[in-house]
């Protein structure tokens, strides 16, 4: 049959190297990898920077492209080493790095442009806004939020494509309970941070089994798309994403061997397979395409957090008894074995050992040097511009031997090459050279060895410094989100930002009027607003012709920005750095920030501020774990509806507690507009910060939202923003005072940092 001509990227993972080797000799397009420091999988074997380059050369030999991943929130003490490695790869022949830091993302945008920047899955891109602020930072490449349906994500193709971004979707693989990159489950829950690579998916754990008879609840079946590939084609989708870093060889091989047929079929316009045995014969925990068929439903959990391709075969085999268990779990384990065995004989064939190069110098007095370059697989000659002399003519002249001239080659082997043998023999004795000859030689050998790719020198970014404005009067700053606390703007000199909903169009009106009607309050925008719900939040910016804003969500931030609204980046945006700021107020006129909460005293100390720019720290609130398109209360508490819509998300208010087997309580809640959340059973509350790191906030926020966790408060509203204020005014008491009247909390992520 004839081929359609277009195609999607089969974009596979490599948590180590045999999974790199497996996934191109399955027909991969590209792959995606970590190095040891700064990558989202930290539990994966990743690679060494000595690696890559033997990576890249076997990947591109086999027409597949390489992307590496640093996709972690980047603290400030490691940004020397983040500019040497990014100084390192700059220089190597990868096709693109995907990020999720807004410091590396203005780094890489101003200072390593040669780099394709591609945007992770952290950075919760989910409306047409959102590819407007990463277009401004030049990605060229964003990987759109797992949540969305086919339609929302062929609405959000025709925009990136349209400012030159290509799209990325997420095929198979596990999928997060939470909106990717505002989880902090476990942050809280273990110190190990989801936007650093280490989460520990506490999610997954057993509890205390919920009133639905689940031990499980919060644990999701994997993604996957397999049937949906045409859907996914038609809606104009560029690369579609297999996920699973931290699994092995065989798995990487057989779903990358999969989805490549699939997609053929696709091409040549056959029927295309409604599902596949071999993707239940490696680890899954059964499959779902809810989320792309925008039919997000209770089938969609799973209550079993283990392999589930036993309990699949059995379920073939006829009934779930334990003979056919166990019998099953011996065919898989037969097959798993053939699988292992026919990919490692497969992959232990491909090298990625750097090739050699043997260099051999001549020359004599009054002509140019001559190095002739030979590899396995070419050969070729350069010259020096300048003869070669009997004498030292000048300053930063050097002697040409063999010991001065292999350690002026030995850049050479931070290529995909390295040194096997150097022969001087024709080089005539006691013969001089200036060292730059010798540097630019060896630029123009590398050149032509990275198929005439330039070097890039090293850049030294600029060092920020500190702004000293001075000891200020601190301003303390209040979240509500409900009407009944609006006396409080008559109470208090305090800000008062108002918190908005996620499902925001069908409650436009009755914000319009509220904010009208009450212009002290500031809008609070939050983390997660979708297609109409953007649309509507944008909209309502223009009405109620807001002067200040907060938003968490950097689609509001850059329709803030092109309106001239001043705006305030909130504590979702993950701002760790310096960079990270500088970013925002140069690109988008931002005005101040909050410091992302998962931060301990060192780590906040070492920021450097932007001049005229303000730094804000929320010092009480409870803490959110996870915000989820899915209704939570499916497996804790049941519900009439098997699917969610847009009358739960307008009308539904619920709560309800679970608890882990550690006794760890957490608080199911959904609020009237808002998406399910997840909070932690005690809440955050850090009074330390202001003795701790004087003179560098401008404002203290603290969170009277009315959600119940736990945590005790013995004061009504009036009394606590009272407390606050003494505090922040330097009342010694007011301390002790909060810690009596607000008990009990906790402030271990300040404790640990990330």
């Amino acid at each position: 049959m004839k081929d359609i001509g277009k195609k999607m990227e089969l974009l596979a993972p490599g948590g180590d190297i045999d999974s790199i080797k497996a996934a191109i000799l399955a027909g991969a397009d590209a792959v995606y990898c970590g190095l040891e420091r700064f990558n989202a999988r930290n539990r994966a074997t990743n690679l060494t920077i000595d690696d890559l380059n033997g990576i890249v050369r076997i990947a591109h030999s086999s027409h597949c492209k390489v992307f590496l991943t640093l996709n972690v929130i980047i603290v400030e003490s490691e940004i020397p080493a983040l500019i040497t490695l990014l100084n390192r790869l700059v220089n190597t022949s990868i096709d693109g790095i995907i990020v999720q830091d807004l410091g590396l993302l203005y780094l890489l945008a101003k200072y390593f442009k040669k780099l394709s920047i591609h945007a992770s899955t952290q950075l919760t891109t989910h409306n047409e806004g959102q590819i407007h602020f990463l277009s401004k930072l030049n990605a060229t490449r964003v990987n759109l939020s797992r949540e969305l349906s086919i339609a929302e994500i062929q609405e959000l193709t025709a925009i990136a494509h349209k400012n030159n971004l290509l799209t990325e979707v997420f095929v198979h693989g596990s999928n997060c309970l939470s909106f990717s990159g505002i989880c902090y489950m476990s942050s809280v829950h273990g110190g190990k941070s989801g936007n650093r690579g280490r989460c520990s998916q506490p999610c997954r754990n057993q509890y205390v089994k919920t009133a639905t008879g689940n031990d499980f609840p919060l644990n999701l079946k994997d993604n996957s798309a397999f049937s949906d590939l045409r859907e996914l084609f038609d809606a104009d989708v560029d690369s579609i994403k297999i996920e699973g870093r931290i699994k092995k060889c065989h798995y990487v091989y057989t779903v990358v061997n999969v989805f490549r047929k699939q997609l053929q079929r696709l091409y040549t316009q056959e029927d295309l397979q409604s599902e596949s045995k071999d993707l239940y014969r490696v680890y899954n925990r059964d499959f779902s395409n809810a989320f792309l068929k925008g039919n997000i439903n209770e089938s969609m959990f799973i209550d079993n957090p283990r392999d589930n391709s036993a309990i699949h075969r059995a379920q073939t085999l006829g009934t779930l008894t334990i003979e056919n268990i166990e019998k099953a779990k011996q065919e898989l384990y037969d097959e798993k074995t053939e699988i292992i065995n026919r990919v490692k004989r497969s992959i232990d064939k491909i090298s990625i050992e750097r090739l050699p190069l043997v260099l051999t110098v001549s020359g004599k007095s009054g002509i140019p040097l001559k190095i002739s370059v030979q590899t396995p697989d070419t050969s070729f000659v350069v010259f020096t511009e300048r003869t070669l002399v009997k004498t030292k003519k000048e300053n930063g002249a050097c002697c040409l031997n063999y010991e001065m001239l292999l350690i002026r080659f030995n850049a050479l082997n931070d290529t995909e090459y390295f040194v096997k043998h150097l022969d001087v023999e024709d080089l005539s004795n006691d013969l001089f050279l200036p060292f730059k000859d010798l540097t630019r030689i060896r630029k123009q050998i590398v050149f032509i060895l990275n198929g005439s790719k330039e070097f890039v020198a090293p850049i030294d970014t600029p060092r920020l410094k500190r702004q000293y404005t001075g000891k200020s009067n601190l301003i303390l700053s209040l979240l509500i989100s409900s009407p009944k606390d609006l006396s409080l703007c008559d109470q208090s000199t305090a800000d008062i930002f108002f918190q908005l909903p996620g499902g925001f169009k069908k409650q436009f009106a009755e914000y319009v009027d509220l904010f009208t009607k009450n212009k002290k309050l500031i809008p609070w925008f939050p983390s997660v607003l979708i297609g109409e719900d953007y649309h509507a939040a944008v909209k309502f910016l223009q009405t109620i012709q807001a002067k200040r804003i907060v938003t968490n969500n950097s689609g509001i931030a850059y329709a803030a920005y092109k309106k001239g609204i001043s705006w305030v980046a909130g504590p979702c945006l993950n701002l760790v750095n310096s960079f990270s700021l500088l970013c925002l107020k140069e690109r988008f006129n931002c005005s101040g920030a909050f410091i992302s909460n998962e931060l301990n005293s060192l780590q906040i100390k070492s920021i450097k501020k932007p001049a005229n720019f303000k730094l804000y720290y929320s010092m009480y609130h409870p803490i959110t774990l996870m915000t989820s398109r899915h209704c939570l209360f499916h497996q804790v508490t049941g519900c009439d509806k098997n699917t969610i819509d847009d009358t739960c998300i307008k009308q539904c208010e619920r709560s309800s507690l679970l608890i882990n087997m550690k006794s760890d309580s957490f608080f199911v809640k959904k609020t009237r507009g808002h998406y399910h959340k997840l909070y932690n059973g005690l809440n955050f509350l850090n009074t330390a910060i202001i003795t701790d790191i004087p003179d560098v906030f401008s404002s203290f926020l603290i969170d009277l939202r009315d959600i119940n966790t736990n945590t005790r408060i013995e004061v009504n509203k009036s009394r606590l923003v009272k407390l606050f204020a003494d505090l922040l005014a330097g009342n010694s008491t007011a301390t002790d005072e909060i810690k009596q009247r607000i008990h009990p909390t906790t402030n271990i992520q300040y404790t640990k940092g990330i």
